[in-house]
């Protein structure tokens, strides 16, 4: 070492400095890489991405090789610190050049290269792959030694070396990654993506079309009566039921009728010739698992049931695809079908509606723990039929009931009000 000058001395020092920055960079990227993103560019045959994958699947191969590069060079330099202080300074120049090395090595070869590879990691841990994949072969011996002690260790406190290597997204895990997704996925998108991540936690029972509301034919009724309905009906399969829903025989599909309608020769055995026989279901099945049964069965359209055996309403596949695309509605004033904005900012609504699906028309904070629709949490709130003209305080808004309708409110005005706004009228 005394024959090689101070300055060669500082030029491989300032290169070691530079080598333990490029094995502190390379841990710190490859840690902080998108494991999905990885992936992706694994699976288009990005040549980078496939050696830091390789890498990533031994953890601790990758980790020993690392830390044997870092610590050797920052040994070697803290060797030659030493060298170089001394020749300087004599003894003190030993202290004063640790001293030194030791704020340099944490400023250029710990703070600002792993900041610089958290920010890019993609950029840093690439090309790095490259060198470490190189040094992992020509190290392996060394590296594998070290696993081999490291290992026994960690297995002698009961951990295995194989833990913490399930990268599986638990839903809620995987409902974060997609709101933070930001620019990436659209809102619109965003939202169909997190609605079918919420349908394993709505039933059949939160979105069914209630019993005293599902339209169909009665065969006790007259049959030009009965023609009439077929003919301005609103759906394309229909319930045939006698006297009520609960007698259902079975659903009809208008489609196959309307040539027998157009030319007047439809009759009630073409009409019983025609029916399905009904599809019932527990209402209390998560909409995932309804969705996969309706395209298991063929089917479009069931009746709910309660554990009675009870009909408790209709759900149809639409009312499901609406849960993840949202309203299919035609009336362009309309923010829902049962949802009309008023020039004063109120709305009027169809009491009949979910909860549901008022809170997602209307961003209105409701329970969903409780009735499943407008007209339940109002007479749960009041114990009571209300009559038309009735207001009262609802969730932090005020609501008018304008209409009722046998045992139940039919529609009603709704005021949503702002935080600012309740703390006004409290105040």
């Amino acid at each position: 070492m005394d024959d090689i000058s101070i300055a060669s001395l500082l030029v491989i020092l300032v290169g070691l400095i530079v080598m333990s920055g490029f094995f502190s960079s390379s841990e710190t990227a490859l840690m902080a890489l998108n494991r999905y993103r990885l992936k992706h560019l694994v699976e288009r045959g990005h040549k980078g991405a496939m050696l830091a994958d390789h890498l990533l699947k031994r953890p601790d191969r990758l980790i020993g090789v690392i830390l044997l590069g870092n610590n050797a060079v920052n040994i070697i330099a803290a060797s030659l610190a030493t060298i170089i202080g001394y020749r300087l300074y004599g003894e003190p120049g030993i202290f004063i050049s640790g001293v030194v090395l030791t704020f340099v090595i944490i400023i250029f070869a710990e703070v600002t290269p792993k900041t610089l590879a958290a920010l890019y990691p993609e950029r840093v841990a690439f090309p790095a792959s490259y060198i470490l994949s190189a040094l992992l072969k020509l190290t392996s011996v060394f590296v594998i030694g070290i696993n081999f002690v490291t290992n026994g260790l960690l297995k002698s406190v009961g951990v295995s070396p194989g833990d913490g290597r399930n990268e599986a997204l638990s839903q809620e895990e995987l409902r974060t990654v997609v709101q933070e997704a930001g620019s990436l996925v659209p809102d619109a998108h965003q939202e169909m993506l997190l609605s079918i991540l919420d349908l394993e936690t709505v039933t059949v029972e939160d979105i069914m079309i209630p019993k005293n509301e599902i339209v169909g034919i009665d065969l006790d009724d007259d049959w030009p009566d009965i023609v009439e309905q077929l003919s301005h009906s609103q759906h394309t399969r229909i319930p045939i039921f006698r006297d009520n829903i609960d007698q259902i025989i079975g659903f009809t599909h208008l489609k196959r009728l309307l040539k027998y309608i157009q030319h007047g020769s439809l009759t009630e055995e073409i009409l019983l010739d025609d029916l399905r026989s009904p599809y019932f279901i527990p209402e209390t099945t998560p909409l995932n698992k309804q969705l996969l049964n309706f395209q298991k069965e063929g089917r479009r359209i069931a009746l709910a049931v309660n554990e009675y055996g009870d009909i408790q309403g209709l759900v149809a596949l639409e009312d499901i695809l609406e849960e993840i695309v949202g309203e299919f509605t035609t009336d362009p004033s309309a923010i829902h079908q049962d949802v009309f904005p008023q020039k004063d900012g109120s709305y009027l609504i169809n009491a009949a509606i979910t909860v549901r699906e008022l809170k997602r028309a209307l961003q209105w904070e409701l329970p969903t723990d409780g009735p499943k629709t407008l007209n339940g949490l109002i007479l749960e709130h009041m114990q009571d039929i209300p009559q038309p003209g009735t207001s009262l305080w609802l969730y932090g808004s005020p609501v008018e009931i304008l209409q009722t309708q046998h045992n139940s409110v039919k529609t009603v005005r709704l005021n949503v009000m702002g935080h600012n706004e309740r703390q006004d009228i409290l105040q």
